[in-house]
């Protein structure tokens, strides 16, 4: 059994609430239920909630954990108050102190983006997860100019997920190519990456770890030999660094540590905005 539920709710999509609480469960070692409930924005809903929180109390003999996000005062005050939980108001704990020092009332707009349809961040982030579809996995060369970055590494090392995860979360245009043994016999970048070589950033993986990756697509084949993997991260590892291109390896990092740590070396306005 979970040690805890964990509720997330929010009269948006819950995710700001469910993004921070994992951020502070991960501090500690027990193990939860989790449950999100989003667009809670009326009292009628909130009861709902209210006695599916205080219903999960009654059954674990434990108090649930609740993360809310809610600008509605009367919905706010509502859980906060009926729920046999420890609720942990994102607001209150941390955009009300805001509101005194800056000396202004906050908008309490509900999400991220009031109206997607006039937000420059929102339109871009769809133009870079559009770019990031068309150029994953080496599929297209055309536009490659317009990319941010370009993400090199052997088959299977995580590229793909990280070039979807900061055109989603950072609106950074993506694109990623597979080092493949033609490369490493020609021991040459694409041709089609060479006048961007300064845009690429390089991912590699320790060879078990990738055995086992893609032993699980395509088990027992040379693609997933051991032997091949260390071939391929060891002739992938010398490509790049003689072509003078950073990388790191993916086998014990997160995406988001990835992630950061490409902006970091190549685009590092993007962390100040």
């Amino acid at each position: 059994m979970p040690n805890r539920t964990v509720f997330f709710v929010s009269d948006g999509t819950g995710i700001t609430a469910e993004t921070f609480g994992n951020s502070i469960l991960a501090q500690f070692s027990s193990r939860h239920r989790h449950v999100r409930r989003p667009f809670i924005d009326t009292a009628e809903k909130s009861d709902q909630v209210i006695a599916e929180i205080n219903g999960t109390a009654v059954v674990e003999g434990k108090r649930p954990i609740v993360f809310i996000t809610l600008v509605n005062d009367t919905v706010r005050d509502r859980i906060a108050s009926r729920c046999n939980a420890l609720v942990m108001d994102m607001f209150r704990t941390f955009v009300e102190p805001i509101e005194a020092e800056l000396g202004i009332k906050s908008n309490h707009r509900v999400g991220r983006f009031s109206d997607v349809a006039k937000s420059q961040e929102y339109h871009d982030r769809i133009e870079a997860i559009n770019f990031s579809l068309a150029h994953d996995d080496g599929q297209s060369s055309r536009n490659l100019a317009e990319a941010d970055v370009i993400l090199v590494g052997v088959s299977r090392c995580g590229k793909t997920p990280t070039s979807l995860y900061l055109a989603m979360q950072h609106g950074i245009k993506a694109a990623n190519y597979p080092l493949i043994p033609d490369d490493f016999e020609r021991d040459a970048l694409p041709s089609s990456l060479l006048p961007y070589k300064r845009k690429c950033f390089g991912l590699t993986i320790d060879a078990d770890r990738l055995s086992q990756i893609r032993n699980e697509r395509r088990p027992g084949s040379k693609y997933a030999a051991l032997a091949n993997c260390r071939y391929e991260i060891n002739e992938a590892e010398r490509l790049m660094k003689r072509e003078g291109i950073h990388w790191l390896s993916s086998t014990h990092k997160s995406i988001e540590e990835i992630a950061t740590t490409i902006l970091s070396d190549i685009r590092p306005d993007r962390l100040i905005y």
